[in-house]
């Protein structure tokens, strides 16, 4: 068991880690200006180059996050860590559109297990009942890294060159992967079950696969999880683009502009943990209650912002949405855990990753940018409430379920 010091020792190195994942998996949306300057691309080239990523993701997820499970969390990481850096150090030096695919298909490749070690090494390190507050602070790091890397990666492309912006944010990864290396690790945990008669016997494979295809909270929240993540992702992605060219603003501005609403996923994150906690004492279902209405509130906001307003006040609306578009995550991530065997929260975590990209994070870019091809970038960002209301939907229905696929190991420690 890890002391209080080590726990938190864990927590920042896994915090400027995943900043920095972010930095290097989002750079590049605030360099689209200047990649179809010189490589002559379509917005729907641009999208695929963001979705590539997710795709590389979905398709080494799963059998990375096996690894991380049975393996080492903290070696996997550092070798994570080592591919995704190169991998965007590479970017700096590619010539034409396919080179630049494939640097970035590599970026993807090196990130497929992060999420779920990550997870898996905090739910280890903290009691359950703090597991939303960790987590959200955790994924605050996403929208910091993402807005860091949005906004220092137009402002080097306008002033020094595009490929300097890859080399600038690749470095430090490779420093943090070092020091991960030698962090810790929490002994691998046997998969093993309780029978009706007490005695403990290994898990079959039906036994594991049981734990994702009977689970109906699991289901409602991986895919209530892809829709707000189709959201957060079509907003990071295109939210640059569409300042620049709706306000007829500098793109290094419009970067920093879109940088300032989803820095504000910092509140978010935290905040829809700690609410989510909170509300948790009183009703146990606050895991799935919460984030649905939170993802109420972001449709809303976005339907304000996109169907009514221009200018300062859609600004406003929108740092708001900054807030409560993420404010989701910490009990999502949070749920993938709580109802699953313990020594499957990296393959848990792995499944949503998958479902997140399959139907969210890789569609989203190339779908907006299609949209913005056919219908211009203000119709095609107006679609976006409705993956909001459906997730609520998803989230609410998912709450009916929750106690009776809680993982009863963990059960005793959550109603204490």
């Amino acid at each position: 068991m890890m002391t209080k010091k080590q726990s938190w020792k864990v927590f920042w190195l896994l915090f400027l880690l995943y900043m920095f994942d972010y930095m290097d998996r989002m750079v590049i949306v605030s360099l689209f200006p200047f990649l179809k300057q010189d490589m002559g691309m379509t917005d729907a080239q641009c999208g695929l180059l963001v979705s590539v990523v997710y795709w590389s993701i979905l398709g080494f997820s799963f059998p990375v996050s096996i690894l991380v499970d049975r393996w080492s969390r903290t070696k996997s990481i550092s070798i994570m860590a080592v591919v995704w850096s190169m991998a965007t150090l590479a970017c700096a030096f590619t010539k034409t559109f396919p080179q630049l695919l494939a640097a970035r298909t590599a970026i993807g490749i090196g990130e497929a297990g992060y999420a779920p070690g990550g997870t898996a090494m905090l739910s280890a390190s903290f009691p359950m009942e703090k597991r939303a507050r960790i987590l959200g602070l955790w994924n605050a790091s996403i929208p910091l890294g993402s807005a860091l890397g949005i906004g220092i990666g137009g402002f080097v492309a306008h002033h020094f060159g595009w490929r300097h912006a890859f080399g600038l944010v690749a470095a430090p990864g490779l420093v943090l992967a070092v020091l991960f290396y030698f962090v810790t690790d929490y002994e691998t945990v046997k998969l093993t079950k309780i029978e009706k008669t007490g005695k403990e016997t290994k898990m079959q494979f039906l036994d594991m696969a049981r734990q994702f295809t009977h689970n109906t909270t699991l289901l409602c929240n991986n895919l209530a999880f892809a829709m707000n993540v189709f959201i957060t992702t079509a907003l990071l992605t295109w939210l640059p683009t569409y300042f620049h060219r709706m306000s007829g603003i500098a793109m290094d501005k419009a970067s920093m502009k879109a940088g300032s609403i989803m820095l504000l996923a910092i509140i978010g994150a935290p905040l829809g943990g700690f609410l989510a906690d909170a509300w948790m004492k009183k009703n146990k279902k606050a895991r799935l209650l919460f984030p649905a209405v939170s993802s109420v509130f972001t449709g809303v906001l976005l339907f304000i912002a996109f169907g009514f307003l221009q200018g300062t006040g859609q600004y406003m609306v929108l740092l708001l949405v900054g807030i409560t578009a993420v404010a989701f995550v910490p009990s999502g991530v949070a749920v993938t855990q709580d109802v699953v065997h313990p020594g499957l929260c990296a393959v848990s975590l792995s499944l949503s990753i998958i479902i997140q990209h399959l139907l969210g994070s890789s569609l989203a870019p190339v779908v907006i940018g299609n949209l913005s091809d056919m219908y211009g970038i203000d119709t095609a960002l107006a679609i976006l409430p409705a993956f909001a209301l459906l997730a609520a939907a998803m989230l609410f229905t998912g709450s009916f379920f929750y106690e009776k696929n809680l993982y009863t190991d963990r059960a005793s420690s959550l109603l204490r």
